[in-house]
C-alpha cells in the first residue's frame, strides 16, 4: 500500500519499498507540525558537483530553500518603477501586486531591493523594501536560503536543488496534501521493523545533549519490545564546554588537565554522570545509563532514544560519540 507520493518535477526522486517505514515530521512554515509515514529507500538529489542517491536510513532532515523565480523578474523591474510614479493610485495598484506574487518571487525582489537602480523618491508610502517585507509575512519566511539542505547520518550538509509540486502524507487524520511552498522543513526518522537490529549512531555533543530542548535526544528510529535485550556499545570522547571545557569519555570518565590520562568516573549506580550516553524508550520515557558498554532486556516497548548526559546545554560542546545501538 502507498502511504506517501511526492510529484517530483525532475530533481528528487522517492522510491516505494515494502519493507521499510519511514516517519516524516514536516514543519510548515507557519509554525504548524504534522507527521505522517512513508515507505521509501532512497533520494536521488541534484546538485552543483552532480546527481546524489542517499539511502533514505542515512538522512536526518530536509530544509527546503526557496527557488528564485526568474520568470518574475521582468514584472518586479516594472512595478518597482510603478512605485515611483507620482500618481498615488499607480503607486498603490503596483505595491498590491508586489506582495501578491508567489513565494518564488521573494529571492528575486530581494536581490532587486539590494543590487537595483531604484533610487528613493519623495513617495514613501508605497517602497520595495516595504513590499518585500509584507510578501515574506504573507509567505511565512523569516529567513531563506537559495538552495534545499539535505542533512545526513545528524553531521553531513549537502545543498542543492530539487522541486515538488505537492507532498501527499498519510497521517492518523488522513491524508493531506501539503503544497511544497508551505514547508519549511522535514525531518526524517527511518524506521527498523525487523526483530534483530544493529544500527550506528554519531552522538554529537553540540547537538545531542539530554538538557537540550531542541532535538538534543536523537531518535534512533529503532524499534523495541519488552523482553528485547537492549546492548549499546559507545566510544569516543566530548568536549563539554558548559562544563569548562573537560573532556570526556562514554562511560562518563574525564581527561585530567596534568597528566593528561583519564580519571575512571564510572560508578555502580544506575544514575548517569556528566558525559555519559544515556537512552529512552519512547519520547516520554525514563533516562536509562548506558555508558560504554549496556547490555539488558527492556523493560517497555517503544522507539529507543539516546544522548550525551548533561545538565546544561552548550552549542560550542566538541567531538563525538559513536554508538553502536542493537537489538536481540
Amino acid at each position: 500500500m502507498r502511504l506517501f507520493i511526492v510529484t517530483l518535477l525532475n530533481l528528487i526522486t522517492l522510491t516505494l519499498f515494502a519493507q521499510s517505514k519511514t516517519e516524516f515530521m514536516v514543519t510548515l512554515r507557519d509554525g504548524n507540525i504534522v507527521t505522517g509515514t512513508a515507505k521509501v529507500t532512497e533520494i536521488n538529489l541534484i546538485t552543483p558537483y552532480g546527481k546524489l542517491t542517499l539511502p533514505i536510513k542515512n538522512v536526518t532532515s530536509i530544509e527546503l530553500g526557496i527557488h528564485a523565480d526568474l520568470t518574475q523578474k521582468e514584472k518586479i523591474n516594472t512595478l518597482a518603477k510603478q512605485l515611483l510614479n507620482s500618481t498615488e493610485e499607480i503607486r498603490s495598484k503596483a505595491f498590491n501586486e508586489l506582495i501578491s506574487l508567489p513565494i518564488g518571487a521573494i529571492p528575486v525582489l530581494d536581490e532587486i531591493v539590494i543590487y537595483g537602480n531604484y533610487e528613493p523618491s519623495e513617495y514613501s508610502d508605497y517602497t520595495l523594501t516595504a513590499a518585500l517585507n509584507e510578501l515574506k509575512i504573507a509567505h511565512g519566511v523569516v529567513s531563506f536560503k537559495s538552495n534545499d539542505e539535505v542533512l545526513i547520518d545528524f553531521e553531513y550538509k549537502m545543498g542543492g536543488e530539487y522541486s515538488f509540486q505537492n507532498l501527499e502524507l498519510k497521517t492518523l487524520y488522513g491524508t493531506l496534501t501539503i503544497p511544497r511552498e508551505k514547508i519549511l522543513k522535514i525531518d526524517v526518522n527511518y524506521m527498523e521493523e525487523s526483530a534483530n537490529t544493529t544500527k550506528s549512531f554519531k552522538l554529537i555533543a553540540a547537538t545531542h545533549i539530554t538538557s537540550n530542548s531542541n532535538g538534543g535526544w536523537l531518535k534512533t528510529g529503532i524499534s523495541v519490545k519488552v523482553g528485547q535485550r537492549i546492548i549499546i556499545n559507545s566510544t569516543g570522547e566530548v568536549s563539554l564546554a558548559s562544563l569548562s571545557g573537560n573532556k570526556y569519555k562514554p562511560d562518563g570518565s574525564t581527561k585530567n588537565s596534568t597528566s593528561n590520562d583519564y580519571v575512571d568516573n564510572s560508578t555502580t549506580t544506575t544514575y548517569p554522570s556528566y558525559g555519559n550516553v544515556v537512552f529512552k524508550i519512547g519520547e516520554n520515557g525514563a533516562s536509562v545509563k548506558a555508558g560504554a558498554n549496556y547490555n539488558a532486556p527492556a523493560t517497555q516497548s517503544g522507539v529507543i532514544y539516546i544522548s550525551i548526559y548533561e545538565t546544561v546545554y552548550n552549542a560550542s560542546n566538541s567531538g563525538y560519540y559513536t554508538t553502536n545501538v542493537q537489538i536481540k
